[in-house]
């Protein structure tokens, strides 16, 4: 049970783009995500994109495009860690988001908020 109520809400940038956001922040609909969302919610979590970060953000949206299903933290390891493995992916993933997949690589990346999720 989420502490949070789940009714979405509209969140408004300063650029005058509008969101329906879940109370954690997640997007209502990941179909509504923009660059202008990804970069708002990085900021709100604390984190300066770069290029790394947005190669795992587009490879979550477009996984989640082609499989119809956001993916486990255990792939986004192992796409980080390429050759090196997912033990180094692991630890990149937790250097480029500290406070996890799902709290911040998955909102960032505006997926829904999941019921229940593996960290890997």
């Amino acid at each position: 049970m989420r502490a949070v109520p789940e009714d979405p809400v509209t969140l408004t940038l300063l650029s005058g783009a509008r969101f329906r956001i879940d109370g954690h922040g997640y997007l209502a609909d990941p179909n509504d995500w923009t660059e202008d969302f990804a970069v708002y919610t990085a900021r709100e979590e604390g984190i300066d994109l770069t290029p790394r970060h947005w190669e795992l953000i587009r490879w979550i949206r477009a996984e989640e495009a082609d499989h119809g299903v956001m993916p486990d933290a255990r792939f986004a390891m192992k796409f980080l860690g390429g050759e090196q493995g997912k033990q180094a992916g692991r630890e990149e993933l937790f250097t480029l988001f500290p406070y996890g997949y799902v709290k911040q690589a998955i909102k960032i990346a505006g997926m829904r908020q999941p019921r229940a999720w593996s960290t890997g």
